[in-house]
């Protein structure tokens, strides 16, 4: 793993490929008879597309690749607006973005930290580093960047403003970093890693305040936060997902809420809705899955990538999910009427659910229907931060 981001292979020796028109196609998504979700195919990028987001309240995406070039796209139209390039010289491993939208922060393989300006394309400042830099977020409030670095396994914050280094924490973890975000609260990093274990370090203490030691039985890939910080999800190459209470700390002692059966390859990538019902993962088997969160199952499955999925994201409308690939494409899924379509129908009756309203937060959630279980009146996440919940089953396989 040494030298490698868990989202691809940074010194794969592969050609890329031929850049294609940037015209969007409209198509069905996934052969499947039952899934008839309509999608757009955006075409670009020439080689792997790394990392892609929702911005300017879903009007706009923004997207990176190894081909060395950050674009932004019109979601109407499909084709790209804006392109910031010649400035890396290796692949991008990852693109954020500040909640104004004015800002754009890279990381690269060509052991670089870049932060753009979004309305003039120019490069505002570079931070230099030892090693390759395989992820990089920017906190909630704009100011602080993290970046994950593969030399001595680190993280270092950096001031946005004028790119000084708040903090270099070495031998942050035993392995490569694959991903590091903020928390909504900006108080605290979470990093995933090669070696199977999660952390979370304090920005004001600038100390380790929890680890997670194999979380996953394979390389983790990424992690997302809920947007109230409660809740982690991370995706691993062990095939599966989890969702862990960080705040409470109950997965000390339940554990934490397992999404499986959902990939036949290694997860890469994770993301939670903004009202957190839902979670979209994208896998090297080529395909994206959408889960209940609140059931903790899988609705449906996109397929139609031809390659490793990279990265997913989801409108805040949760109208369309948005994925990235290898296959130097990006796809836009229509799934506003994902619940009405055979196969997420097909789903809730294999798994006998039906749609109750939680009484805590008063969200409507998918319920697991089990002939010896007891009436459960709260979602899963509600549960998770009862302190004498149950444990919970997991859904039927």
């Amino acid at each position: 793993m040494a030298g490698a981001s868990g989202r691809g292979d940074p010194l794969a020796l592969e050609e890329p490929p031929l850049p294609r028109p940037s015209q969007p196609e409209s198509r069905l998504g996934d052969q499947d008879r039952l899934a008839q979700i309509h999608l757009k195919i955006l075409r670009g990028h020439c080689d792997t597309v790394s990392s892609c987001h929702f911005c300017f309240e879903d009007t706009k995406i923004l997207s990176c690749s190894y081909d060395r070039t950050i674009k932004l796209w019109d979601v109407e139209k499909g084709v790209p607006v804006q392109v910031f390039e010649e400035e890396h010289t290796a692949p991008i491993s990852e693109c954020s973005l500040t909640p104004d939208n004015k800002r754009v922060i890279t990381s690269s393989y060509d052991k670089t930290v870049k932060a753009w300006d979004m309305e003039t394309g120019k490069m505002l400042w570079t931070v230099d580093q030892e090693g390759l830099v395989t992820s990089c977020n920017i906190s909630c409030d704009g100011k602080y960047v993290v970046s994950g670095l593969d030399m001595e396994n680190a993280i270092c914050v950096t001031d946005a403003l004028n790119a000084t280094t708040v903090a270099y924490v070495q031998d942050h973890h035993r392995s490569t970093i694959t991903r590091c975000c903020f928390d909504p609260d900006n108080e605290r990093v979470s990093s995933v890693s090669s070696d199977k274990t999660i952390k979370l370090w304090d920005i004001i203490a600038q100390s380790t305040t929890i680890t997670v030691n194999e979380a996953h039985t394979n390389v983790i890939s990424d992690c997302c936060f809920t947007i109230d910080g409660h809740y982690l999800c991370t995706a691993s190459w062990d095939k599966t997902l989890k969702i862990w209470d960080i705040k409470t700390g109950e997965f000390r002692y339940h554990g934490p809420i397992c999404l499986n059966q959902g990939h036949e390859g290694s997860v890469s990538s994770c993301v939670f809705s903004k009202d957190a019902s839902l979670v979209v993962s994208g896998a090297y088997d080529k395909t994206i899955a959408l889960w209940d969160a609140g059931a903790g199952y899988k609705k449906l499955a996109l397929k139609g990538h031809g390659d490793w999925v990279m990265d997913v994201a989801i409108s805040n409308n949760k109208k369309w999910i948005l994925s990235s690939s290898k296959d130097a494409t990006l796809r836009l899924w229509n799934i506003e009427k994902a619940d009405h379509v055979p196969a997420a129908i097909e789903s809730r009756n294999t798994r006998g659910t039906k749609i109750v309203q939680c009484e805590e937060c008063e969200k409507p959630f998918s319920l697991l229907q089990c002939d010896d279980s007891e009436a459960v009146t709260k979602c899963v996440f509600c549960r998770l931060a009862s302190p004498s919940r149950n444990i919970l089953p997991l859904p039927p396989l």
